[in-house]
Formats: structure tokens, C-alpha cells, sequence
């Protein structure tokens, strides 16, 4: 297994080397500035040890260990927990230990040092070591520049004047994609999903989850404020009350649906330094939870409204068909900001403008507050609006609708509130084919670069030759490495590649 850096100058584009090598390849990943929800107790971590820490014991000491959170900033909230510095030790140590029991995997570091005092070098000196004897490892460094080149079996050399070229152990005027593809070696991570993964993502998301608290503690305020204000409201009030509590259940939710932008950021690259298990697996758990909150906030909104109106304003509506239109009219609102906010890459003011485009439409085109306005033509958009079908439920305003449907009002109500979630739906498979395609294409590319003569040199050279040109210590059954330290004929004529640079024993492998 090899160890390599990449070093350049600032702006050289290091960091972009290796998220290109991490797009070719699905490998572990440490990033520079590595994103962990901030609120996870370090102790809750499934599968992790935290007294391997080198600074646990401070902890332990003051009995502090089980209230320490991994700390950070996340939706512009910052949590009180470890440095910086700490973080960066405590996501060695995660990778140190889950990797354990696997081998011939490809590890990547961008700027293992940023944010770490000196006196951890030497604790990521030693993972660095430990990692590389069963791993392919592969780092980007500013600092202790000879601490790593000395360490490393290749050094990579990256230009902003020329980014189409690189230079490897002192050899210039090699292919960048070359280099790519020749770093780009190892299995990714194999990761068994388990009741731990669930619980994890139960109590940290569930039981332990400001947010989740916040988003309790002012929808509590807001129905509170609510029942104030509009108790004992008339019958003829109907559709103003109801309203009203619609735009309350949108802004009781809506600090939690705009986090999940951030959360699926930090839920990705938590994912590349192996926390816990698949993304989409989070993902998934996460949609099913945002729904939970909404559903319940609408439960919440549906007993409000019963308690401000009176008794046979609500029966005249219908219980179950109310219900299910005011959850569906919000839904048509918050399905949007699921989508785009966990199931896309998008930052967050694109999410945000996106997902309230279903909002601005309804105010425009389903003519609900103004109706029979519009011209001809734009008033047959109203049928795919859930607040249309609310507004055919509610005596004194149904009446005034055009068209409101006689049967089957439930079952419109509920495809119209889902409409933007089967439109994302079908985006994302016309997409999938688009990748689909495009990886395709680039297989066939990586395929016809891998099979070319000056390729397979360069990746010889980096597999089985130190920078000083002398053959590499390798590991028993290497037989290739062995085949090219002892400079014999290892493979058939047609399959050869010959090396013979930098005064190297001739040998096909």
C-alpha cells in the first residue's frame, strides 16, 4: 500500500485534486474543514471508543465525558463542544478504529494539520503510519510539508500556471488525469447497517435534538397565541380563521424544513468519515421524521381550529375531510422543502427558492382567493392546487368555487397536495438516465486511459519505485512488485508494459 501527498502552492488546486480523485472513486474523506452535527454527544457515536483520545482523559478527570458534544456551527447555530482541533483528532481516531478489520481501502486527508496544535502531530504521524500498511492513502498538506514528503512514497506536484500537468517524485510534464486515475486505487468502505444505526439516528434526532425542540416549543407558543386571539370566532369567520392557521402551521415548521439543506451537507460528509451508515438510509429516516413533525403539527392546528369555532361550523365541513385538506394544503408547501432540501445538492437560498415556488404559484394561480378571476386558460391551473380543494370543504366559500369536484374530493385533495413531490420524482429519473449515461461515457474513457502504455508506467513507478529510483520494500505476495525488483519477465508480451526509467532493472508486469 502507498502513501501519497499532494503539495503546491495556495491556489494550486490541491483541494480540487482530491475531490477529483474522490469523484472517480468513493473513498473515506477528511476535509480540510470537516462538518459534524454539532450536537452529537461524542459518546453516542455507535462502535467508537472515545478514551483512545488523546485528550479524553481531561474529560475523564473532570467527569464531563458524558455531556461533551462534537460542538460546531450548523444553520448558523453554534453548539458549545470540542476545538476545531479536537474534532479533526476525534474523526482520526473514528476512521482509525472502523477500518480496523478491513484492508485495501483508499484514504483521503485535505490538510490533516489545519487547526491542529503541534502537539498532535506526532498522534497523526503514527494513524498516518498505521493506516498506510493496509491502506492506500492519499493527503493534501500546507503544513509540516517535510514531516509528510518524507513519510510519503510519492510526491505529487501541482502548478496554477498549468493545471492540465503535474509533477510526480520530481518527474515533470505528467498528465493530470494520468496522476487521477493512478491515486484513485481502493475499496470503499463496507459498512453493515445495524440496530446501533437506528438508535444512533433515533436519539440524536429525536431525543436529543434542539431543533426538534425548538420546533415544539414555538409551535406551542404560536397555538397558544392563536387560541387567544381567535376564540370564539363565528361561523361566518370560517375561512379567514382557517387561513390564518394555515400560514401559522408554515412558519411553525419552516425553521426546521430550511436546516435541512445544512443537515444533508453535514450528513454526506459525516457519511465520508464513516460515522455511521449509508446516506440514504439517514436520508430516508430523516424524511419520515420531518413528515412525523408535520403531521403532528396539523393534528395539533386541526384540534386548535375546533376549539376557536363553533361546534356546528366544523360538523357542517366534515371532520375527516377538513383534516385531511388542511394536511394536504400544507404538505403541498413542505414536500417541496424535502426534496430539494435532502435529495439534491443544491445550497440553501436555491432550496429556498425553489421550494416556495409551489407557495407563490398557489397565491396566483389557484384562484382560491379571488374566484372566477384570471384569464381563460390560467384558471384550469386552480385543479392543481390542494388549497382549491380546501376551500371546496367550508360552507359559505364552496359555494362561490368554479367547478369544485361532487365526488371523489379527498382523493384530488391529496394527489394536488403530493403534485410537486411526483414532479420532483420524475426530474430526478430523468436525471438518473442522464448519469446513467454520462458514466457511461466516462467508464469508456477511464477504460481507454488505463489501457494505455504511458499509464500503466506511471502507475508501476508509483506502486513499486521510491523517489530516489531504488525498488520499493513491498509485501510478501506482491507478485508483481516482486516480479519488477528481482527485473525478470512477468507476463506475456502482448500484456507488457516495459519500465526503465531513472536507471530502474528492466521488467514487464
Amino acid at each position: 500500500m502507498t502513501l501519497t501527498v499532494v503539495v503546491g502552492s495556495s491556489g494550486s488546486g490541491k483541494t480540487t485534486f482530491l475531490n477529483d480523485v474522490h469523484k472517480r472513486n468513493k473513498c473515506t474523506y477528511i476535509r480540510q474543514y470537516h462538518n459534524l452535527r454539532p450536537y452529537i454527544a461524542v459518546k453516542k457515536i455507535p462502535s467508537f471508543d472515545p478514551t483512545a483520545l488523546p485528550f479524553w482523559e481531561i474529560y475523564l478527570k473532570e467527569e464531563k465525558d458524558q455531556k461533551i458534544l462534537i460542538g460546531g456551527t450548523m444553520a448558523g447555530e453554534f453548539t458549545a463542544g470540542l476545538s476545531g482541533g479536537q474534532r479533526k483528532i476525534l474523526l482520526f481516531e473514528l476512521i482509525r478504529q472502523r477500518i480496523r478489520n478491513q484492508a485495501g481501502l483508499l484514504l483521503c486527508f485535505d490538510e490533516p494539520f489545519a487547526g491542529v496544535t503541534d502537539d498532535f502531530v506526532p498522534y497523526i504521524v503514527e494513524v498516518l503510519n498505521e493506516m498506510r500498511l493496509k491502506h492506500n492513502v492519499l493527503l493534501v498538506t500546507n503544513d509540516h510539508v517535510a514531516t509528510l514528503t518524507g513519510m510519503a512514497d510519492n510526491t505529487i506536484t501541482v502548478s496554477a500556471l498549468d493545471r492540465t500537468k503535474v509533477k510526480i517524485n520530481g518527474k515533470e510534464g505528467i498528465e493530470r488525469d494520468f496522476s487521477l486515475h493512478a491515486v484513485a486505487t481502493g475499496k470503499e468502505y463496507t459498512h453493515e447497517t445495524s440496530k446501533d444505526d437506528l438508535w444512533f439516528f433515533f436519539d440524536v434526532e429525536v431525543l436529543s435534538n434542539p431543533a426538534l425542540a425548538g420546533v415544539a416549543g414555538f409551535t406551542t407558543f404560536v397555538m397558544i397565541l392563536f387560541i387567544v386571539s381567535y376564540w370564539n370566532s363565528s361561523a361566518s369567520a370560517s375561512a379567514l380563521v382557517l387561513v390564518a392557521l394555515q400560514i401559522l402551521c408554515f412558519f411553525c415548521i419552516n425553521p426546521y424544513l430550511i436546516a435541512l439543506s445544512d443537515w444533508r451537507n453535514f450528513m454526506t460528509e459525516e457519511a465520508e468519515a464513516l460515522m455511521h451508515s449509508s446516506v440514504g438510509m439517514n436520508k430516508a429516516l430523516k424524511s419520515v421524521l420531518t413528515l412525523f413533525v408535520l403531521l403532528t403539527i396539523s393534528i395539533f392546528a386541526f384540534l386548535m381550529l375546533k376549539a376557536v369555532l363553533p361546534d356546528r361550523a366544523i360538523e357542517n365541513m366534515g371532520d375527516w375531510e377538513l383534516w385531511v385538506a388542511m394536511l394536504f394544503d400544507s404538505a403541498s408547501l413542505t414536500l417541496p422543502f424535502i426534496c430539494f432540501g435532502l435529495y439534491t445538492t443544491l445550497p440553501l437560498q436555491v432550496v429556498q427558492i425553489l421550494a416556495s415556488f409551489p407557495f407563490l404559484f398557489m397565491i396566483f394561480f389557484s384562484t382560491t382567493f379571488s374566484p372566477g378571476a384570471g384569464l381563460e386558460g390560467v384558471k384550469a391551473f386552480r385543479f392543481l392546487f390542494a388549497r382549491f380543494y380546501l376551500w371546496c370543504v367550508i360552507p359559505g366559500v364552496m359555494e362561490g368555487m368554479e367547478d369544485c369536484p361532487e365526488d371523489n374530493l379527498t382523493i384530488y385533495t391529496v394527489l394536488s397536495g403530493c403534485l410537486g413531490l411526483f414532479l420532483f420524482l420524475a426530474l430526478q429519473g430523468i436525471l438518473a438516465v442522464v448519469e446513467m449515461n454520462k458514466e457511461a461515457s466516462q467508464a469508456e474513457s477511464r477504460h481507454a486511459l488505463e489501457s494505455s502504455r504511458e499509464f500503466k508506467e506511471l502507475q508501476i513507478e508509483m506502486k513499486y519505485v521510491n523517489s530516489d529510483g531504488t525498488p520499493r520494500a513491498l509485501d510478501q505476495g506482491d507478485a508483481a512488485g516482486i516480479a519488477y525488483k528481482e527485473g525478470y519477465q512477468a507476463a506475456p508480451a502482448d500484456d507488457s508494459v516495459v519500465v526503465s526509467s531513472h536507471d530502474k532493472p528492466n521488467v514487464e508486469v
